[in-house]
């Protein structure tokens, strides 16, 4: 195909979704898709930008991964202001990305990673209305957990957008469960304080309310968006739901802990 070239939009979608499938295949990044989205006559929305999502989805059940729960992301108010947005956005998480505490993560299957700590809800029923309440998510949610995700990005140098962000499924990469279940009854999740080391030394710290005033917010929200999709989060799911303080860059032999008060620690290695 010719630079510059008009495609028909769904096939600028399917053209998109295929330049990150190869760029997580082969590990290397690719341009930003908002400008490549112009060179094909696609309007880089954040519709478009979900299709793109859903089809590098498809592709990866067609390859035998499943989809176990969903991420929060652009939760925190200074990179929403940064990306000229007003609301978070979501991606899947895989079976395939899975890891438990302690567990060590390849870097070969990594591009560029960063890793955050986070509140894992894990969920006993369906949430499946549009309108759901925190009231909802509290009930629905069986327990909580300490995570770390680890955030990674297709697109070169981490130079996305909004637009880049969704279509790369909020910039997942993995995700570290911790191994201590604790209902919510018994925490006060809010101004739950958060360490963050890399290699015993601090290297982020936060707090609950960092996370869109409060962890169960975020989740309240993703709930509400994906049952508009027709999409809901079902009873099983593990949901992120965002960062409690800034993330931080991982290298081949780093050893990241994090420390979230009620919900103990959790940790991984990068090999």
């Amino acid at each position: 195909m010719n630079a510059g070239a008009t495609l028909m939009p769904d096939d600028a979608i399917e053209s998109l979704a295929q330049r990150l499938w190869q760029a997580a295949a082969t590990r290397e990044p690719v341009p930003p898709l908002r400008e490549t989205a112009a060179t094909l006559g696609l309007e880089p929305t954040a519709a478009q930008a979900y299709a793109i999502q859903r089809s590098v989805r498809d592709r990866r059940v067609r390859g035998g991964d499943r989809v176990v729960g969903r991420k929060i992301g652009l939760t925190s108010r200074a990179v929403q202001q940064q990306l000229g947005v007003d609301s978070p956005d979501y991606g899947n998480l895989w079976a395939g990305g899975s890891f438990g505490d302690g567990d060590e993560v390849s870097m070969a299957t990594l591009i560029q990673p960063k890793v955050e700590a986070e509140v894992a809800l894990v969920l006993g029923r369906d949430v499946d209305t549009p309108h759901a309440s925190i009231a909802d998510l509290v009930r629905a949610t069986d327990f909580a957990l300490a995570a770390l995700e680890i955030v990674d990005s297709r697109i070169a140098d981490w130079r996305i957008g909004l637009f880049d962000t969704i279509a790369d499924n909020a910039s997942a990469g993995a995700f570290v469960l911790g191994g201590d279940p604790v209902r919510l009854d018994r925490l006060a999740l809010r101004d739950a304080a958060m360490v963050l080391t890399r290699n015993g030394t601090t290297a982020s710290q936060g707090v609950g309310r960092a996370c869109l005033g409060h962890p169960l917010n975020a989740a309240a929200w993703l709930a509400r968006a994906l049952a508009r999709q027709g999409e809901p989060l079902r009873a099983g799911d593990i949901v992120l739901t965002g960062a409690l303080g800034p993330m931080v860059a991982a290298a081949a032999g780093d050893a990241f802990e994090a420390r979230i008060e009620g919900l103990g620690a959790v940790s991984v290695r990068f090999a």
